[in-house]
């Protein structure tokens, strides 16, 4: 027997965007909404130089991992922005997700003088608080992207409200599942430590309270695609009376929908996660996956180096940007870009 009831059609980023904010209180970020400020900041002498000159401003976006399959339209809005600003842009990062590696990146980048505009994904809010100092201190303007530093020296956030998608995600699973829906939801992660893992678990959990539903987790899969599919057939050869299960990231979510696939698990068990890769498309077509969330990745990347560039170039004040969220489903499937 399916638990799946009608999922509603399409719901627009903006209307999406709406619910997150009146959840979490918070709509688009400014600088002082996001725990950094302009005030008392005085941009880099070497940085004032170049943009006198008329030279391209050098922007890198520091992402926690570019080795996973949502760096790619990260980079793809990237290097859009970078054609039409005129700026030299790079995607780094540490593959794996190493945090000590990632500020040692960013130290060498500041101490060199070699970044003229900094945006930072973290892998670690507490490893990455103080690098974000130390270029702010140098006078680099820095933000971050993706995943939020609000307690840092930041100069804006440009990304998802991610409590607030959050708690979307687990307000839709209780359209789909039915009000009166009993058993247990199982989440995943591919990295149960990290910051932004925490909030999105955090809105979830909220959104759930006072449903007759136990959740499980979340449940560390890492990032290894073959690796995260066997935590999660592990995870659930131990579970019963499995409802749902909700994956937090892009590729927990298609490890989650794998195993429900191949298990045959998909019309007693609904799956609902985050992000648009191919995989997740296909399962989506396929009834797998009841829905999906998009953050927009490409557009995150775009608005991280734009905010950046106008902000030396023009004197514009930084603030920051919710790219929003938008739930997939099979009904719009097809007018949706892929994220890989």
């Amino acid at each position: 027997m399916s638990f799946r009831t009608t999922v509603r059609s399409v719901m627009t980023a903006a209307a999406v965007t709406a619910t997150a904010a009146l959840a979490a209180g918070c709509g688009a970020v400014t600088a002082a909404d996001s725990g950094g400020s302009e005030e008392g900041f005085e941009l880099a002498s070497y940085i004032q130089e170049r943009v006198d000159n008329g030279d391209p401003l050098r922007i890198k976006l520091s992402y926690h991992d570019p080795s996973l399959a949502f760096a790619t339209p990260i980079s793809q809005g990237m290097n859009r922005a970078g054609e039409e600003l005129g700026t030299e842009v790079q995607l780094i990062g540490p593959t794996g997700g190493d945090a000590g590696q990632q500020v040692s990146e960013l130290q060498t980048l500041i101490q060199q003088k070699a970044v003229d505009g900094l945006a930072v994904s973290s892998a670690s809010s507490d490893a990455l608080r103080p690098v974000i100092a130390q270029a702010y201190d140098a006078g680099i303007p820095v933000i971050s992207f993706n995943t939020d530093n609000p307690d840092s020296r930041q100069m804006g956030f440009v990304g998802q409200d991610l409590r607030g998608s959050g708690e979307s995600q687990a307000r839709e699973l209780l359209d789909v599942l039915g009000e009166d829906a009993t058993g247990k939801v199982v989440v995943f992660s591919v990295d149960t430590g990290a910051g932004w893992s925490h909030d999105r678990f955090g809105g979830f959990r909220d959104g759930l309270e006072g449903s007759g539903l136990e959740i499980v987790g979340p449940v560390n899969v890492g990032n290894e695609p073959n690796a995260a599919y066997n935590t999660v057939e592990s995870t659930m050869a131990g579970q019963t009376g499995v409802a749902a299960i909700a994956g937090l990231d892009c590729c927990s979510t298609t490890a989650a929908a794998k195993w429900t696939a191949e298990s045959g698990n998909a019309d007693g068990i609904a799956v609902v996660g985050f992000d648009v890769l191919t995989a997740t498309a296909q399962y989506i077509e396929s009834d797998v996956v009841d829905f999906t969330i998009s953050q927009n990745p490409a557009e995150q990347g775009y608005q991280a180096v734009k905010v950046l560039h106008d902000f030396a170039v023009d004197g514009t004040e930084i603030s920051g940007v919710d790219t929003g969220s938008e739930f997939v489903t099979k009904d719009n499937l097809d007018d949706t870009p892929v994220e890989d």
